[in-house]
């Protein structure tokens, strides 16, 4: 079962503008990555602390050198020597144990960062309006789910630990050079003129990371359109339109790739040279007071050896500055989608077992199965797109319709009549610009996802099989139900060929497996329905991509299952009208005839009209007679 549906007001070159997913500011990523730190607060402690104790051993080895340097030059014996050099030997493996364990800790805090970081996305995209992922298109939420997600979790796995153990080590070495004589430590603090380039690198580089991001996610978006509708795009010989735009979203990343290397090419080379001046100036300087006797050999060069060890972590450091920047982007642009509308609606109803922690509790709950419809007006993206022509323009005026409870009532009329935005707003899938939708006296929109998907639940001409079992599909819609109800729902739906698999429940659905073709995945559709067990079931043209005399049989069954309870059909089909209790006519936005089938054709109307002409073809599309 499924709500999804085409964008409406689609444009030539579909990238995501106004309509794009917010990007988290950087107060809120900072905000969220301490949430991140203090939920393993312990180990990135420990991480800390591990990483300081390997910096604090690392120092031993420079100085303990330039005692050995002043040893020999005082004469001293080999014993002395040999002393010093297994406490250098002890050190240097008490730092490459303590630097190794410190890593182990910090790749383990990452993964159970990272982790959360997955859960909590999904658990936002599961908690995204359909109208909102529409309108931002696919491409940007997948691109943020796969490719920044997976930015996320390198930079947590990989860059955390080692940028921790190179920058203990940095400040280790710099304040070793102080101790050992302050006016070598002024000249060891030579190298944080490589600060200023990399504050003016990180000035733009978190910007330019996200526009890369955003002209990733645009082509993400326009690729998957073109793909899905590839045979369109044949069809209508809009294969050099396509190209173009597909040109112009390449040309899009490129530019925004090659701002970003620019800015590498810059820092990176002026860093380098701030490896090396420092290291000069202490030798210069050193050399000049050792000549007057101010300092000792040994120690003029335990702190060039502690300067050019810092080359080291600070060549670390700078590494993965560019991961930091873009992952930096990256988890703004993953953080953002929190900052998205979080209404307490699913998209489609059924396929969220788990209602969202972050949807808020709905303000009551409804007192009937009764649906209102009072005075509705609505309009595609609400005015707030003002690239697509239909914003600020209605596509249903005033409409007012109630729905009783175990009603059967048939929505009709000509294509672009309203009627699936009529019924997306019967789902609480949008919500009406004005007048309201109302549920037991309740805003549909408002209700909390459990409770939605008690009380109604749409189902489309569109569907999904999602990879794993047969039972994995069907529990979607009702996680702990057990094979016998499994197969019943199977049964009223009409999908025979189900106990025909290999596996049975077990048989695995998709690439490897049993490939379902469209009218059993639309079967497999209203099987989830019969498991969703709503009051009220809105089939949007359900059965559409099954053979008429299969659509006749599966409608019936699905009619006995559904006994007692609300269906609201919108189909083309007029034998569902003429089966239905009510018919409502919708033209041009509104609704023009509501009555029974009978009182309707003698009315000769617009639905007398539909019905001589759907019935005077009728029987050539093989379908039964009513």
């Amino acid at each position: 079962m499924t709500a999804t549906a085409t964008r409406p007001g689609p444009s030539e070159d579909p990238l995501p503008g106004g309509a794009a997913l917010p990007v988290a500011g950087p107060a809120a990523t900072r905000r969220a990555a301490l949430r991140l730190i203090r939920r393993d607060g312990r180990a990135f402690a420990l991480m800390l602390a591990l990483n300081a104790l390997a910096a604090g051993a690392g120092l031993a080895g420079p100085w303990l050198l330039g005692r050995i340097v002043d040893t020999v030059r005082a004469g001293g014996g080999v014993r002395t020597v040999d002393r010093l050099a297994l406490v250098i030997l002890a050190c240097g493996v008490a730092q490459l144990l303590l630097a190794r364990y410190a890593r182990y800790v910090g790749h383990r805090f990452g993964e159970r960062t990272v982790a959360r970081v997955r859960e909590q996305y999904l658990d936002r995209a599961l908690a995204l309006p359909a109208a909102v992922v529409e309108r931002a298109g696919t491409g940007d939420l997948t691109a943020r789910g796969t490719s920044d997600v997976t930015s996320v979790a390198r930079t947590l796995r990989d860059a955390v630990p080692e940028v921790c153990v190179a920058a203990a080590q940095a400040l280790f070495l710099l304040g070793a050079v102080v101790v050992l004589d302050p006016l070598l430590g002024l000249c060891g603090l030579g190298v944080l003129g490589g600060v200023f380039v990399v504050r003016w690198y990180l000035r733009r580089a978190h910007g330019a990371y996200l526009a890369e991001g955003a002209a990733t996610s645009a082509l993400a978006e326009l690729l998957a359109a073109t793909a899905a509708g590839a045979r369109t795009v044949e069809a209508l010989g809009l294969q050099e339109r396509r190209t173009a735009a597909s040109e112009r979203a390449v040309e899009r990343c490129r530019r925004t790739r090659t701002h970003t290397l620019f800015l590498r090419s810059v820092l990176l080379p002026a860093v380098d040279v701030a490896y090396v001046l420092p290291v000069v100036g202490v030798l210069l300087a050193g050399g000049a007071l050792h000549g007057r006797g101010g300092i000792s050999l040994g120690a003029v060069i335990a702190a060039a050896l502690y300067l050019r060890q810092l080359s080291d972590p600070l060549a670390t450091i700078l590494f993965w500055a560019e991961q930091l920047q873009s992952s930096g982007a990256a988890f703004a642009r993953v953080e953002g989608l929190g900052q998205a509308p979080q209404t307490p609606r699913p998209a489609p109803a059924a396929l969220l077992p788990h209602p969202s922690p972050e949807a808020s509790p709905a303000p009551a709950a409804p007192v009937d199965d009764r649906i209102d419809v009072t005075a509705v007006h609505y309009a595609y993206g609400d005015g707030d797109d003002s690239r697509s022509p239909a914003a600020h323009r209605d596509v249903l005026h005033g409409v007012d319709l109630t729905v009783r409870p175990g009603e059967r009532l048939a929505l009709v009329g000509p294509s672009g009549a309203g009627k699936s935005t009529l019924g997306r707003l019967l789902a609480g899938i949008d919500a009406p610009r004005r007048g309201s939708v109302t549920v037991g006296r309740v805003p549909i929109a408002a209700l909390d996802p459990a409770v939605l998907r008690r009380q109604v639940v749409l189902v489309t001409q569109e569907h999904h099989v999602f990879l794993g079992t047969l039972r994995d599909n069907l529990q979607l819609a009702a996680p702990g139900a057990e094979d016998a109800a499994l197969h019943a729902a199977l049964a009223a739906v009409g999908a025979e060929w189900a106990a025909e698999l290999p596996a049975g429940l077990d048989t695995e659905l998709g690439a490897g497996g049993h490939r379902p073709d469209g009218s059993q995945s639309q079967q497999l559709a209203l099987a989830r329905v019969v498991l969703a067990d709503p009051h009220t079931v809105i089939l949007d043209e359900a059965t559409a991509l099954l053979d008429p005399r299969t659509a006749r049989h599966t409608e019936r069954a699905l009619a006995a299952v559904l006994k007692g309870r609300t269906v609201i059909a919108i189909a083309h089909r007029l034998h569902t009208a003429h089966d239905a209790d009510r018919v409502a006519v919708m033209e041009e936005g509104r609704l023009t005839e509501l009555g029974t089938h009978d009182a309707l054709v003698v009315a000769k109307g617009a639905y007398a009209a539909l019905w001589q002409s759907w019935h005077s073809h009728g029987p050539s599309e093989g379908s039964d007679s009513p």
